[in-house]
Parts: structure tokens; sequence; C-alpha cells
């Protein structure tokens, strides 16, 4: 069943399409270009690593026997399989990112505009009820075919099988047109574009925690409620199971189903769920800028900050089961990751980096918040009060940049905990590692802030910094990049603790670098037309 033919297109539909288009021209690309760099990346590596049949059913036979593993990237179901060893990190583990993708590609032309206005203007055109639902969905579908058919090209191209490809292409595929459908039912339900976002990533996070769960215990079957699952019992390098891609289009049709039926039901900028009223009379704390901000984004660093401590308590009590990885070459992979020496402390140096990364993003997502209110007025109402423009920047990026500290520093107390007595290492040298990345992670920040000063729809271009420097310091060394091409990353300037000892010369540079930008980004801000 085609997409239209689910929706049910009505007029204006195209245009809000070719709108869509228009918003998304640089996001989309380069959330794709970013996605496929490391596809590709993966796909063209595994030859070099493992030479011979042997050594690739070794590295197999490896990643089946550690449950930490196994509950991070799925079971390989055929070990004599190059492209399933190939594809280990992508099938389950990089599906998560391309729903996160979807998610925020499809709540920006539902939800955002609801809350914004834009949708009521352009209903009081020749623009049906239905079409900007029908849009979001045709444009989301249509991200997600032009991901699936490039995914198998580039998978080809680097080596692996056609057939396979053009499988595990439409995996991907798959997993976008849910996530599109997922993000939907969130934006029928929720009336804050937050809080559908909230709804949205919380679903996504079950629906990988149950797949974790099914693949690493007796209880097999849970892996199939979930299409996270779906990825892996797809078989899309080892006699393919074609028909479960029919679980996909199922899925994704039954909830842009539900979504249409809620959407019928409700008022226009709405959501199922009625907000729950505030008090009838605000605290005087929030007449304070930067305690309003800290007020709005609390649920947020709630929810990060449970995020965060769950996943470092369960990334440090899986360390132990690395040490299956007896294989020479599987570790010299994750040493060019982490940096040479101690194996495990190289796998604690690569889990920390990832969450350092990770948490960055909470930061440019309170930084594009701030670029959100100013551009749909927000801040206006907020200067017209006895509120300074100094006063109105320092309420983002001091929110941005001490509440990415905080969670670096629950990072690093949770990993302590969870690696528990299971090390050499003090629980404030673990703590510390954690807290050692704030350097490099306040410069990317910063960059951020200072694209947001120049002008507020500019704080978008934070998520492209974040990408690059991401995709150089997890991946740089993988691609064989010049040395001052991966200088250009904070990332690859801070120490690897715990496996290397601290240093202080970097971290001050990178400090310096962040409080410079800073300062030009507030003196920027001071002297620009708001909006």
């Amino acid at each position: 069943m085609s997409t239209l033919a689910m929706t049910g297109r009505g007029p204006g539909t195209g245009l809000l399409v070719r709108l869509a288009v228009r918003r998304d021209r640089v996001l989309v690309p380069v959330w794709l270009g970013v996605l496929l760099l490391v596809d590709l990346a993966s796909a063209a590596s595994v030859p070099g690593l493992y030479p011979t049949e042997a050594e690739r059913v070794k590295a197999a036979e490896a990643i089946n026997a550690s449950p930490g593993i196994v509950a991070l990237y799925g079971p390989i179901l055929d070990v004599h399989s190059t492209g399933e060893l190939a594809m280990t990190k992508m099938t389950v583990l990089y599906a998560v990112f391309v729903a996160i993708m979807m998610l925020f590609v499809v709540r920006r032309h539902t939800r955002l505009d609801e809350e914004n206005g834009q949708a009521e203007l352009l209903g009081g055109t020749a623009v049906t009820s239905e079409a900007p639902l029908t849009a979001a969905l045709t444009f989301g579908a249509g991200v997600a075919v032009l991901l699936g058919i490039l995914t198998a090209v580039v998978n080809t191209a680097a080596g692996l099988g056609f057939a396979g490809s053009v499988a595990f292409g439409a995996s991907w595929a798959g997993i976008a047109l849910v996530a599109v459908g997922l993000t939907l039912v969130a934006c029928q339900l929720s009336a804050s574009s937050r809080t559908c976002a909230g709804i949205a990533s919380g679903a996504i996070g079950v629906l990988f925690v149950l797949r974790a769960v099914g693949d690493t215990t007796e209880a097999s079957w849970l892996s199939w409620l979930t299409p996270f699952g779906w990825n892996t019992q797809l078989r899309a390098y080892s006699n393919t199971r074609w028909w479960v891609l029919l679980l996909y289009a199922g899925l994704a049709g039954a909830l842009v189903g539900t979504a249409r039926l809620l959407r019928a039901r409700r008022d226009l900028g709405a959501g199922m769920l009625a907000p729950r009223p505030g008090p009838a009379t605000g605290s005087p704390r929030l007449a304070d800028a930067i305690a309003l901000s800290l007020r709005l984004h609390t649920p947020m660093i709630v929810g990060w900050t449970i995020g965060v401590a769950v996943s470092g308590l369960v990334f440090g009590a899986i360390t132990p089961s690395f040490d299956a990885f007896d294989s020479g070459t599987v570790q010299d992979l994750l040493q060019r990751i982490g940096g040479p020496g101690a194996f495990r402390d190289t796998l604690l140096g690569a889990v920390i980096s990832v969450l350092a990364l990770v948490v960055t993003c909470f930061a440019v997502a309170v930084v594009n918040h701030g670029g959100s209110d100013e551009h749909d007025g927000r801040t206006e109402q907020v200067l017209a009060t006895a509120t300074s423009r100094s006063r109105a920047f320092l309420a983002t990026a001091l929110v941005a940049l001490g509440a990415v500290t905080w969670l670096l520093l629950v990072c690093g107390v949770a990993i302590a905990l969870g690696v528990g007595n299971d090390t050499d290492h003090s629980f404030g040298r673990l703590v510390a590692s954690a807290l050692s990345q704030a350097p490099a992670v306040w410069t990317v920040v910063a960059l951020a802030v200072l694209c947001f000063a120049v002008r507020s729809r500019w704080a978008l271009l934070g998520w492209g910094i974040v990408v690059l420097f991401g995709t150089l310091g997890q991946i740089g060394e993988l691609l064989d990049l010049p040395s001052w091409v991966l200088d250009l990353s904070p990332y690859t300037h801070v120490p690897r603790m715990p496996l290397e000892d601290f240093e202080l010369g970097p971290a001050v540079v990178l400090t310096a670098i962040a409080a410079a930008l800073v300062a030009v980004s507030w003196q920027r801000y001071r002297t620009r037309d708001i909006g």
C-alpha cells in the first residue's frame, strides 16, 4: 500500500512537501552523509581486519560470546557471513540513530509548526487539515526510501553482496518508516514539541531495551516484538528472510493509521493528553531569565540524567564481558578508536568518549531551544520586562554549559558504580575520566552558542558541528584521515582516561577557547537584532 493511499492526499500536500524539502535541504543531507560514511567505513574495514575466514569466524564467535556486546549490537546469526560481521554495529545500534533522525525530521514539520503558529496560518489558505500530516509522512517516507537505496549502493560498492546490501538497506528504510509513524502518533498525543520528543524517544528506548533483553536471555521471542530485533532476524547477508520486511510495513501502516485517527479527534495546536495546569501565581524566582530557562529545561535535564545514569551503569557492568575478545584484530580495531594500551581501559575510554559525544547533543538541543524561543517571539516578550540582553543570553549559555557538565559527572559516577570492584582504578579516577571530556564538550557547545549569537536560526548549525567533530573523533582513525584533519576535532585533544593520564595543557587551551567563544558570542548577541 502506497504512502498516499494510506494517508489520503489533500489539497496543498505537494506544496508542503516542497516546503519541507526546502527547509531541510542542509539538515537531511548532513544526517544521511554521516550515516553513510560510518556505514562505508564499517563495511570496507572488515577485509583488512580479518584477512582469512578463520579470523572472521573467531571474531564473530567472540561477539556472540559476550552478552554485553550482544546487548549493544545484537547477535551474529551466521558466524561465516562476512556481511553480518561487517554490519555488526550498523544492524541495531546505528539503526537507533536512523530512528532519531526521523524523529527530529517529522516533529519539525508537524508539532513544531503547530506550536509556533505556522500550521494555523497555512490552515487559513487552501490547505486542508490533513495536508500537514500527509506532507510530513510523504517527506519522511521519501527520506527513508532514499536512505535505503543509498545504503544498498554504499554496501555493494564496499564489496558486500548485492542482494544482502539491498536487504540491509531495506531494513534501515523500514526502521525509518516505523520511526515516522511513531513520531506522528507522539505528535498527536502531546501539545508540546519537547514532550512529543520525549514520548517518541522513550518509545525508541523501550524497543531497543526489549530487543537487548530478548537477544541476551532465554526469552528470545521478545526480539520479535521490536523492529530492532527484526533487523537481526532479517539475516540480510545469509539466507535472507525477505518476508520480515512486511513486518516493518505493517507496523508503520498501523502507526500512521492511528496517527490519522487521533488527528481527526483533536483541535489544531492541542494534544490528546491534556497538559497539566500550572499554579495560578508563578514563583518570584521565575522573574529571572536564567531561573526561567532552568525551570523550562528541568524535565529534559531529569530525563537525560536518568538515561545517562542507566547507560553508564550498563556500560560499566558489562566491561568485564569484553574480555571475551581475545582476537588480536578485534583488539587492534578497538584500540584504534580508544588508543593503545590495556584492553579493558581502552574500552572504558572509548565508552566514555561516546557518552561525551551523546551528552554534547543535550547542550546543542538547549541552544536550539534558545533559537526557537527567539524567532518564535518568546524571547522578545522576556526582553520586554526588566530583563537585559546579557541576562537572556546567559540563560541559554549557562544552562547548556552547566547541564552538560552535570551530565558528565553523572556519567562518571554511574560508570564507576557499574564497574564496582572489577577494576584497578579508584572511584575518583573513573569519575575524573568522564569529567576530563568537559573541555572538549565545552568547546563544541561554545561554537554552537556562537552560531546562535550570530543569528537565531543559525543555532541549527550546532548539529552540523557535533556531527563533524564527532565523526572525526570516533571514526577518523578508521578512515586513515591525515593527523591535521583529526586535530580539528576538540575530542581528539582530551586524554583517553583511565588509560592515559590527565594532561593539564590541552584542557587549559580548550577551556580558554571555549571561554573566548562565549565572550565573542555575548558581544555579538548584545548588538544584533532580536529574531
